[in-house]
């Protein structure tokens, strides 16, 4: 299937914080958008588009077939975006960030109630959490990789 950006980052949105709220969607749509526009680092080598952010290979459980060597029922490709999801897209395609967030480009469930210090390997370091998701902020050692 052809998705245009706005569809791809609707659909990602939906799919990986649909339960999260307004402020656990809009972050993870902030998640992608800031990873379009870095300049440095894995995502800065790129290109600067929400489909090439999105379909990097193993960066969201969304777009995998399998997760955990099983079938994955719940991707991008499964979803119905409604109006809320295309909001949340549209608004930050147009460039709006939270403002508690930072610069974030990762962001996982831990499953547990608190979040670690640093994502791996030390590239982030943690700045929120928002509804069951932990958000990361660049460290230097980001740069390098």
């Amino acid at each position: 299937m052809a998705y245009s950006d706005i569809d791809i980052l609707a659909r990602i949105v939906q799919c990986e914080a649909g339960g999260e709220g307004e402020t656990g969607m809009k972050a993870v749509a902030c998640v992608v958008m800031n990873r379009v526009h870095i300049t440095y680092g894995e995502y800065g080598r790129l290109e600067h588009t929400i489909r090439a952010i999105v379909y990097q290979p193993g960066q969201f459980d969304c777009v995998r077939e399998t997760v955990g060597g099983k079938y994955n029922t719940q991707t991008i490709y499964n979803m119905r975006p409604d109006q809320v999801h295309y909001d949340i897209a549209s608004w930050a395609i147009a460039g709006n960030r939270l403002t508690n967030l930072g610069f974030a480009l990762w962001y996982f469930n831990p499953f547990t109630t608190e979040c670690r210090q640093y994502f791996p390997s030390r590239v982030g370091r943690f700045v929120i959490r928002i509804g069951d998701h932990c958000f990361y902020n660049p460290t230097d050692a980001y740069a390098d990789t």
